[in-house]
């Protein structure tokens, strides 16, 4: 598929488009000159082989006026097969018939009738033909001269041999240097398109590169990187907002707490703490993604994700009718901070037994030179279509998910931060929650 995918790409391509509209281009130009040059040099031959004709012709009219085409000689010289052909002392040929008169010249023809004599002579394929008409001693005929076309057909050949395989060769050449040429232009385009694709979030410092060429491209660029100074400030402000207000809202959410535990029990009065305690998650998770944001570096150890996993799901919030199960195994160590994976554990902990008929189970395992994390339960699940979708922030599927039976949507987008955070992954597959992380190497 990631090849199809390529090619496809391949062949949407800008270079590919401009390549292929470049020989289209040229080769319609290329046609259009050849059929000119083909028809210019065909009527030129054709023209010069009629002028030919026609001055043969006109040297011939002074032998033919002497001519009596009704009489023709009687000393005989020799006898042609086909229509009888008789040689005189003059060097005229003439049929024994006495209509027509062929001089010595095969390409001079003497006729009595204009109209029924060239046909079959003057091949029109084969010879430029000419005609004069002469008063000879036996009455009013024509003289016909032909030149062969032989000549001009053969230069037409050697043109055809220079065409055919010379246009095809410019228009591979003109595809090469097009493809070459975009290519280069467009190298700036896809370096700040490699770019812009790894700019991240979390590293909105970065920068694509300014081609020095100082045209479009290069201002391309420029807008391209003021783009990313007001966005990096725009986010920067945003995660100070974030932060600063989930810091400033701890202080009286406590405060608010504390004197309500301390004021008379009621019906009210435990509402009021359930609220209290989901502002308080709230705040939790507000600072806990406003740090995550922040990019800011991970104090790293190496520990057990099995001794994490245990510990924490059992921390996790608790339903009567819910029990958790373990399966761990033993020594799977990796590198991470212990209080970012408590917090991915717990999330995915409480996430599954909020939504469990009855089992919560958890189990880690060392996979090849990854540590796995799974987390299930025997609960609905979550449709394939939305198995992504639960990552985003503030988000809730369904009733099942409203703010009386749980958090705000934050939980899941923490915990898969967390995992990107230490190199790994967190997906929904059809067996429940999967993280991998990389194994801790010797």
């Amino acid at each position: 598929m990631r090849r199809l995918a390529g090619l496809a790409a391949a062949f949407s391509s800008v270079r590919l488009k401009a390549t292929v509209a470049a020989t289209l281009v040229v080769a319609l130009a290329l046609g259009l000159a050849a059929l000119s040059l083909v028809t210019v040099l065909r009527s030129t031959l054709q023209r010069n082989a009629d002028a030919e004709a026609a001055k043969k012709a006109v040297a011939a009219v002074p032998y033919a006026e002497r001519l009596d085409i009704k009489a023709p000689t009687e000393d005989t010289v020799r006898v042609q097969p086909g229509p009888v052909q008789i040689a005189g002392k003059s060097g005229v040929v003439q049929l024994r018939d006495g209509t027509t008169a062929m001089f010595a010249d095969p390409d001079v023809l003497l006729t009595a009738d204009k109209a029924a004599s060239a046909a079959g002579w003057a091949e029109p394929q084969k010879y430029a033909v000419a005609g004069l008409k002469v008063s000879t001693a036996g009455g009013p005929a024509t003289v016909w001269t032909r030149v062969s076309l032989d000549s001009a057909e053969e230069a037409l050949r050697t043109l055809y041999g220079a065409l055919l395989p010379g246009v095809p060769a410019v228009l591979i050449v003109v595809a090469g240097m097009t493809w070459i040429s975009v290519g280069r232009a467009l190298a700036p385009v896809a370096a700040i398109r490699a770019k812009v694709a790894d700019i991240t979030a979390r590293d909105l410092h970065q920068r694509v590169p300014v081609p020095g060429s100082k045209d479009e491209i290069a201002a391309l660029a420029t807008t391209v990187n003021g783009t990313l100074d007001r966005l990096e400030t725009a986010v920067e402000t945003h995660k100070r907002f974030v932060a600063d207000a989930a810091h400033e809202l701890r202080s009286p959410i406590a405060t608010l707490r504390a004197r309500l535990e301390l004021a008379e029990p009621s019906e009210l009065t435990r509402e009021a703490l359930d609220d209290i305690e989901r502002l308080q998650s709230l705040a939790a998770d507000l600072l806990i993604l406003a740090k995550l944001d922040a990019g800011e570096p991970l104090r790293t150890a190496e520990l057990d994700l099995g001794q994490v996993a245990a510990e924490e799901s059992l921390r996790a919030r608790r339903r009567p009718d819910v029990r958790v199960e373990l399966d761990i195994e033993p020594d799977v160590v990796m590198k991470g901070s212990r209080a970012h994976l408590d917090r991915l554990v717990t999330n995915l902990a409480d996430n599954a037994v909020r939504h469990a008929a009855s089992t919560v189970r958890v189990r880690v395992r060392a996979e090849e030179d990854q540590a796995v994390l799974e987390v299930q339960d025997d609960g609905p699940g979550i449709p394939p279509e939305q198995r992504e979708a639960v990552f985003a922030r503030f988000t809730r599927l369904d009733e099942a998910r409203a703010r009386d039976a749980g958090g705000a949507g934050l939980g899941l987008p923490i915990a898969r931060d967390i995992a990107l955070l230490h190199e790994g992954t967190l997906v929904y597959a059809d067996s429940g929650f999967v993280a991998k992380f990389p194994l801790k190497t010797p």
